[in-house]
C-alpha cells in the first residue's frame, strides 16, 4: 500500500521550524550560545538560569532529532510502519503524533 504522507511532512516541517526558532530564542540556535553578564551579583541565579536554559535546549534538541528522523523515514519510504513489528501505524496515531515510530500496541511495550 502506498500512502501519501504529505500532510504529516508539512506538519513535521512546521514543527521543525518552530523548534529551531525556540532554540534560537533561548540562545541555542546556529552559532548561538548563552551570554550571561559576568558582573551579575547573584551568580547562583545565573547558574540556575543557565541550567534551566540548557535543560530546555536539550529537550528541544531531542524533539528536533525526532522530527528529523521522521522526515528521513518519509524520504526513505519507511514512515508509517512500526519499527518493532513492521505493521502499519494507524492514521489517527500519525495525525496525533507525526513522529511516532511504533504502533499503539508496540508503544505500550518496554
Amino acid at each position: 500500500m502506498t500512502t501519501n504522507f504529505s500532510a504529516q511532512a508539512e506538519d513535521l516541517v512546521a514543527e521543525r521550524q518552530r523548534l529551531l526558532a525556540q532554540l534560537d530564542e533561548i540562545g541555542f540556535g546556529p552559532g548561538g550560545g548563552l551570554d550571561y553578564d559576568t558582573n551579575f551579583a547573584d551568580t547562583s541565579q545565573v547558574t540556575a538560569e543557565r541550567g534551566e536554559a540548557e535543560a530546555l535546549a536539550a529537550d528541544l534538541q531531542e524533539s528536533l532529532t525526532e522530527v528529523d528522523d521522521a522526515l528521513a523515514r518519509i524520504e526513505a519510504g519507511s514512515y508509517g510502519r512500526c519499527e518493532r513489528c513492521g505493521n502499519e501505524i494507524s492514521a489517527a496515531r500519525l495525525e496525533a503524533m507525526p513522529m511516532a515510530r511504533r504502533c499503539v500496541d508496540c508503544a505500550k511495550l518496554p
